[in-house]
Order: structure tokens, then C-alpha cells, then sequence
């Protein structure tokens, strides 16, 4: 075949099955000449035949592209000539395993931005003109140990900073050498629960509570151990008498995702003793204690271990930005060297940039002046949901979990169905997170849970009158 035929059959292709998109800037001719060694003349005439059948589209001045008018249904690597989906022949097995997990599916009406929308931090009080500097000039002018850091545990200079900041809020136990730094709180848990645990195993964990961990502990082959939660917290009794052989126990002590009641002292000191005297281990996640109005921050559960038994889960994604990707786990010194080996395995380090950034934002005093910032804005935003809510609904509402973090948690009379009045707000762009899916066994009770930290303290009533007549009509 002529190579100029070649190479107009081959971009056709790639067109039609939708491996270059519309929009897409394409080599030149010289570029792509020189790439594949031919001659440029070749390469002219196929561009030209694109070109005119309205495969392609040139710019002056910046380039050829593929054409920005071709219909996007006719574009699609999967589908066959008669635009069904291609039939796939042979066998094609998945691990038992992969099935524990559950379908996923953005649910994007469910989960805009807006008012209510939950892990939603207020980012236009972020100050990215000075993050931005620091990242500019990390990435101009890097630290060779910094790029070379073949480290499991993550920059030690962070560690530092973060092994500081621990001691004197949250009064953790720790020193730079027991840190590992981790993509965000889901890899902490998944690190942790392979360091730690064996199919068949059985674990405590909260109902209700984080769904995605209840997930990932299910498909590690756990089995798991609800334990109801109070205004006390995790009733400890309960579970340890119930469930005498469990292995660990996944607690969020400091504020309960999602009810927000705090682990009583009784209770902490009753789940330390029974974590020592079973040989069993407790995991710790702090996901937002930084945050708490009333009072001051409730120093951590790991704070009170005497035995090294509490692994103890931060991040920086509810203080910051979610996409920002970065947690921790303080670990027993004893099993640190098993941590890394699994780290290792999975991704061998973190990547380097933003630990550099942060260890900067946070030795330059500007991470703690961003959360003393923030206490302030969130807690007049707290303020008027609650009241808002007390005005609007009375006593047809329950609050719950009012004293700290980013969100308050509502439930509903008997006769709601959460899921049907999120799916009607969300076309509101109410964005009300149903809360019957943290519940994995115990009768769940209907309710949301509302974010308050990105919506505007003039947008918050507004909001609650259109939420009362979406709910009650």
C-alpha cells in the first residue's frame, strides 16, 4: 500500500475509534515525517486528503487538529460497524475478590458543588497565591535528596513538620521515624489492613459508618463486626462482649463520621484495655478533629495508648483541598519495618512535590494560621445551619454531631425515603447526602448529612427554606 495511503488509513482509523479526539492537536507534517522516517511528501498528501474530507482542521498559527465538528457518536473504540457494543470472545475471569466490591457509579447529580455538598472545604478562604509560590518554587528549583528520596515512609523533612504539628494539637505520641506519608486516608487503611490482617478475620467496626471503609475491609476478606453508635461513641461494651475474638477495632473517636458524637473517656480507656489485654489493634482515624467549636480539639485516643497499640490515620484533605492527596499513619515503632515492605510493594514512595510544599506551609506558620482562619469561618457557617434548621423545621429534624467538623447530620421522621428527596434537591442543586448507606445491618435510620463548608453564610438560609420544601412539599 502507497505510504501516503498508510498513513491516511491509519489516522481514519484512530479517528473513527475514537483514539484521537476532537480538538486534538496532531504532529506536523515535518514532526511526524521525521518520527515514523519517510519522506515529507507522503505525509503532505495524506493531510491534505484528512483535510478535505473534514477529518482534519488547520489553524493558522498554531497548528492541524482534529476537526472539532465531527459527531461524537460516531466516534467510540468499543462499538462495532452497527454501532452495538463489540461481542468479546474467550473466556474473561476476575478474581473473586474483585467482586466484593461494589459497582462503582459517580452518582454526578447526587454530587455537585454547592450548597450542602459534603467534604467541600471553603476554597476561596485558601490562600493559593501563596501556595502557588511555593510550588513554583519547588518546581523550579528542586532539592536533589528530594527528588532522589527513594523513601516508603516519605520526605523526612515533612515528617518532621508533621510529627510537630501532632504533638501539640492532638497530643499524639511520635516521633519523624514512625510517620509514613500516603496518598490520602483510603490508602492508609488499605496499607494498614494488609500489614495487619488476615482473610477471615474479624474486625469491630462503627454503625453507622464510612462506607468506603467498611468496603475495603469487606474485600480484604474480613468479616465484619457492627457495633452500634451513641452520643458516647462506639458502644465499646457491646462489641468486646459480642465479638470476644475480633482482631481490630476501626474507630473515629474524635468526631464519628457520620453522627458526630465523640468516644467518651470510659469508653476509650475500656477499648485500650481490650485492645491490650485480646492482643488486638485498634485504627484511629482523625479525619477532621481540627475543627471543633464549643471546646478545644479532644486530644487523640493514640495519645492515652500505653501499650503502642493504636494506629493513628490523618490527612489533609478535609484542612486543604481533597485533590491535594495526602495523609498519614503514626505506627508502633515495632511495626514500621512492616508497613514499608507493603508500601514498598504498592508504590515504593509518595511523590515528592507538594511533601515539600507542605512542609513549608506548615514550617512558615501558615498551616496553622489557615486552620485558626477556618475555625472562625466555619463556625458562623455551623451557626446559621443550625439555626436555620431550629426556624425551619422545629422539631420534624433531629441534629446531630453540631460540635465540630465540616458537616451536621440530620435524620427524618419515619415514612422518608432519603434517596428519593436527594435525587429531587439535587435538580434543586440542593446537594443532600443520603445517609441510609452508612448503615451495612443495623435498621437504617433516613436522614442526610449537609456540608457547610463551602456554602457562603448568606447562601446557607436561602438554601434550608428550599431544602424544607423539597422534603415536606
Amino acid at each position: 500500500m502507497p505510504l501516503h495511503q498508510q498513513v491516511y488509513d491509519g489516522y481514519r482509523e484512530a479517528i473513527l475509534r475514537g483514539d484521537l479526539r476532537p480538538g486534538q492537536r496532531i504532529p506536523s507534517s515535518r514532526e511526524l515525517a521525521s518520527e515514523i522516517q519517510i519522506s515529507r511528501f507522503p505525509v503532505l498528501h495524506a493531510y491534505a486528503q484528512l483535510l478535505a474530507e473534514g477529518y482534519f482542521e488547520s489553524q493558522v498559527g498554531s497548528g492541524t487538529f482534529i476537526s472539532a465538528k465531527l459527531p461524537e457518536e460516531m466516534m467510540s473504540s468499543a462499538r462495532n460497524a452497527n454501532g452495538r457494543e463489540a461481542a468479546l470472545s474467550g473466556r474473561r475471569t476476575v478474581s473473586r475478590r474483585t467482586m466484593l466490591y461494589p459497582h462503582f457509579e459517580w452518582d454526578a447529580h447526587l454530587r455537585g458543588w454547592g450548597a450542602f455538598g459534603v467534604h467541600q472545604p471553603a476554597f476561596d478562604q485558601f490562600p493559593f497565591q501563596i501556595w502557588s509560590s511555593l510550588v513554583s518554587r519547588h518546581s523550579r528549583n528542586p532539592h536533589a535528596s528530594a527528588i532522589h528520596n527513594i523513601n516508603p515512609l516519605g520526605s523526612e523533612r515533612f515528617r518532621q513538620e508533621i510529627c510537630a504539628y501532632l504533638r501539640t494539637s492532638r497530643a499524639v505520641k511520635c516521633d519523624p521515624a514512625q510517620i509514613m506519608v500516603v496518598s490520602g486516608s483510603q490508602q492508609a487503611l488499605d496499607i494498614t489492613a494488609r500489614v495487619l490482617l488476615d482473610p477471615g478475620d474479624s474486625v469491630l467496626v462503627e454503625e453507622p459508618g464510612y462506607v468506603l471503609e467498611k468496603t475495603l475491609l469487606a474485600a480484604s476478606g474480613c468479616r465484619l463486626k457492627l457495633v452500634p453508635v451513641d452520643n458516647e461513641g462506639m458502644n465499646v461494651t457491646h462489641g468486646v462482649r459480642l465479638y470476644r475474638g475480633a482482631k481490630a477495632a476501626f474507630v473515629t473517636p474524635s468526631h464519628h463520621y457520620p453522627l458526630g458524637s465523640t468516644m467518651s473517656a470510659a469508653r476509650r480507656l475500656l477499648l485500650l484495655n481490650w485492645a491490650q489485654t485480646s492482643g488486638a489493634w485498634i485504627i484511629e482515624d482523625d479525619y477532621d478533629s481540627e475543627y471543633r467549636f464549643d471546646t478545644r480539639p479532644i486530644a487523640s485516643l493514640q495519645g492515652l495508648d500505653v501499650n503502642s497499640r493504636v494506629i493513628y490515620i490523618g490527612t489533609f484533605s478535609k484542612i486543604l483541598f481533597p485533590s491535594l492527596r495526602i495523609g498519614y499513619i503514626v505506627i508502633p515503632r515495632d511495626l514500621v519495618d512492616h508497613f514499608m515492605s507493603v508500601r514498598f510493594a504498592m508504590d515504593i514512595f509518595p511523590p515528592y512535590l507538594y511533601q515539600e510544599v507542605l512542609a513549608d506551609f506548615m514550617s512558615l506558620g501558615l498551616f496553622g494560621q489557615h486552620i485558626r482562619k477556618m475555625r472562625q469561618v466555619y463556625n458562623t457557617r455551623r451557626s446559621t445551619l443550625i439555626d436555620c434548621l431550629q426556624t425551619e423545621f422545629g422539631d420534624k429534624l433531629h441534629v446531630h454531631g453540631a460540635a465540630a467538623g465540616m458537616h451536621v447530620t440530620v435524620t427524618l421522621p419515619d415514612g422518608f425515603d432519603d434517596h428519593a428527596i436527594a435525587a429531587r434537591a439535587a435538580r434543586d442543586r440542593l446537594w443532600l447526602l443520603p445517609l441510609t448507606p452508612t448503615y451495612a445491618g443495623w435498621k437504617p435510620r433516613n436522614g442526610f448529612v449537609l456540608g457547610f463548608g463551602s456554602t457562603a453564610n448568606e447562601q446557607i438560609p436561602p438554601a434550608v427554606k428550599r431544602m424544607r420544601s423539597i422534603i415536606f412539599g
